[in-house]
């Protein structure tokens, strides 16, 4: 296809972005029916085994009919950063190219499209060791584990709280690592994408309420499907805790207190519902500040026209 060859050529690659519920996963597969692509997932939850509900994870079928990446490529108990998804993203635009194929990002990890776009700071990988050695510490004492930090590295003390193990731990695990401070490395200049350019797309929707409506059925359609067992096998394999990155996902979180017994059922549901709505908040500041983004109202045209809106911004890119 012609569309096709020139955007490869361009190096440009499809971002369709948007707040949680707003159809952007239901346009991909509709485009994949018009062009020749791959999917590449932007979210941090969908890399995690066995999370599928309530992740909103694509069907098997799904799966089948289109090429998806970045799901299913981690355990709930390991970590993902986005400069680690920085470096997948290169080599798999790459081989997408090269299989004469458009790579379209879907997702609403709004981090991970910021580091695509202006780089990150060179990072040391995560070290199982070094890590477990500071969460058995914080797990005894946060504090103390925070005034190490403040003895270090003064400034990322001040941004992270002590009860924030993730951003805590991870400080000083740099700082274990590479000898340097999370402040000093993140002063250093940034290793910014040039392989690659992207046409972004945003599902914005107007109508507030109409898009908490959709959360409030998406999250009904997630409970009716097994959600709350989901997570309950998830709770009983005792190698997780609430402080981890999958845990801590929204609607997991908050099911995670249900079966600690610190929410009932209908605090679960309740908190579930907010957490959703508040991440769909945030997802829309993000994408107030993008520039170069074609906006879509999801809920004012129909399935048909958001695809002829995709097709007829690609021409044209």
């Amino acid at each position: 296809m012609n569309i096709i060859k020139k955007l490869i050529e361009n190096k440009q690659c499809v971002a369709l972005m948007g707040p949680t519920a707003s159809g952007k996963s239901q346009l991909s597969m509709d485009l994949a029916q018009a062009l020749p692509i791959e999917i590449i997932s932007v979210d941090s939850a969908l890399i995690y085994r066995g999370m599928d509900i309530g992740t909103a994870k694509p069907s098997a079928k799904e799966l089948q009919l289109v090429p998806h990446h970045l799901i299913d490529t981690h355990d709930p108990s390991e970590t993902y950063s986005a400069s680690e998804f920085v470096e997948s993203v290169h080599e798999l635009v790459a081989t997408i190219f090269l299989r004469g194929k458009l790579p379209v990002f879907v997702g609403g990890t709004m981090m991970y499209y910021h580091a695509l776009q202006q780089g990150m700071n060179q990072l040391p990988s995560a070290d199982t060791m070094v890590r477990e050695t500071l969460q058995t510490l914080w797990q005894r004492s946060p504090d103390v584990l925070h005034q190490r930090l403040k003895e270090v590295d003064p400034e990322s003390a001040m941004r992270i709280h002590p009860n924030d193990p993730q951003r805590l731990i991870r400080a000083l695990e740099v700082y274990e690592l590479s000898g340097k401070t999370l402040t000093q490395l993140r002063a250093e200049p940034k290793a910014s994408l040039t392989a690659f350019h992207l046409i972004k797309i945003g599902l914005i929707p107007e109508d507030r309420a109409r898009l908490h409506r959709q959360i409030a059925k998406r999250f009904d359609l997630m409970l009716e499907s097994g959600f709350l067992h989901e997570v309950k096998t998830l709770f009983e394999r005792g190698d997780l805790t609430a402080d981890m990155a999958s845990m801590r996902s929204v609607g997991y979180r908050q099911a995670w207190l249900f079966f600690t017994g610190e929410y009932d059922y209908d605090l679960f549901k309740y908190k579930g519902l907010v957490a959703t709505r508040q991440l769909a908040k945030r997802q829309l500041t993000w994408l107030r500040k993008e520039s170069g983004l074609t906006i879509i109202d999801p809920y004012k045209i129909s399935r048909n026209a958001r695809l002829e809106c995709v097709l007829n911004c690609l021409e044209v890119s």
